[in-house]
C-alpha cells in the first residue's frame, strides 16, 4: 500500500509541475504595466527622499536621477496602458510604502546603506520583470519593456557603485 501512495503521490507532484510549467505563460501584460507605473511612483518618491535627506552628494544626486528617469518611464508607461484600456494607477507598491517609512527616520549613511540596499534589490528584480515582458514579444507593451530595460540598467550600476563607496 505504501508503494501506491508513494507512486501516486510522485505522479500527482510531477503532473502538478507540468501543469505550471504548461500554463505558465508570459506576464499579463495588463498587470505589468500597472506594477510598472506603481514602480515609478514608487521610485519618484524614494528618489525625492534620497534628494533631500540623502547623507552623501552621490546619493542626493542619484535621488534626483532616479526622479527625472521615472518620470519619463511613467509618463511612457501610462500612454501605454491607456492605449489598451488600462487606467494609470497613482498609488505606489507596498513594499516600496514600508521603505519609505523606514528611511524617514534613518539619516546621515544609515540612509544612504538602507536606501542603496533597497535600491539595488528592487532594480535587479524590475530588470527580471522587465526583460521577461520584453522577450514575450507582447506589443507595445513588450516594446516598452524593452525601451526601459536600459535605464533600469543604469539605475543598478549606479547603487552599486554608491554601495561600494
Amino acid at each position: 500500500m505504501t508503494g501506491k501512495l508513494m507512486c501516486a503521490a510522485l505522479v500527482g507532484a510531477t503532473l502538478g509541475w507540468m501543469s505550471v510549467t504548461v500554463w505558465a505563460g508570459p506576464p499579463d501584460r495588463k498587470d505589468f504595466l500597472s506594477d510598472a507605473i506603481k514602480g515609478d511612483n514608487s521610485e519618484i518618491r524614494l528618489g525625492q527622499l534620497a534628494a533631500r535627506h540623502g547623507g552623501s552628494s552621490g546619493l542626493r544626486e542619484y535621488g534626483r536621477t532616479l526622479v527625472t528617469d521615472h518620470t519619463k518611464a511613467k509618463a511612457q508607461a501610462s500612454d501605454v496602458a491607456r492605449q489598451i484600456g488600462v487606467e494609470p494607477p497613482s498609488g505606489a507598491m507596498l513594499k516600496a510604502d514600508v521603505e519609505y517609512a523606514k528611511l524617514r527616520v534613518l539619516s546621515g549613511k544609515s540612509f544612504d546603506r538602507e536606501f542603496v540596499g533597497y535600491m539595488v534589490d528592487d532594480h535587479k528584480k524590475d530588470i527580471r520583470d522587465f526583460s521577461e515582458m520584453a522577450k514575450s514579444h507582447n506589443g507595445a507593451v513588450g516594446d516598452l519593456a524593452e525601451k526601459q530595460l536600459p535605464t533600469l540598467r543604469k539605475h543598478l550600476r549606479m547603487a552599486e557603485s554608491l554601495m561600494q563607496s
